[in-house]
């Protein structure tokens, strides 16, 4: 599921977003970082589905990584 994490101009200002939606990936991790779960997420954004929120973490890791080589 590569690419799950876009950016758009047109799509809240080119802040980065669930491919097809126009929730935030900022969203996911505001929601873990204040000790929320996965699911909490989920349920308030049904639009983003489980595998997605994973992949998207995925990305982000797999980008880290990569950055610091």
């Amino acid at each position: 599921m590569a690419g799950v994490i876009v950016k758009n101009p047109a799509v809240l200002s080119g802040e980065p977003v669930f491919r097809g939606t126009r929730v935030p990936f900022k969203a996911l991790t505001d929601y873990l970082e204040g000790g929320e779960s996965l699911g909490e997420f989920l349920e308030q954004y049904p639009s983003v589905t489980r595998e997605a929120a994973i992949a998207a973490l995925e990305e982000a890791r797999d980008s880290l990584v990569a950055h610091l080589g």
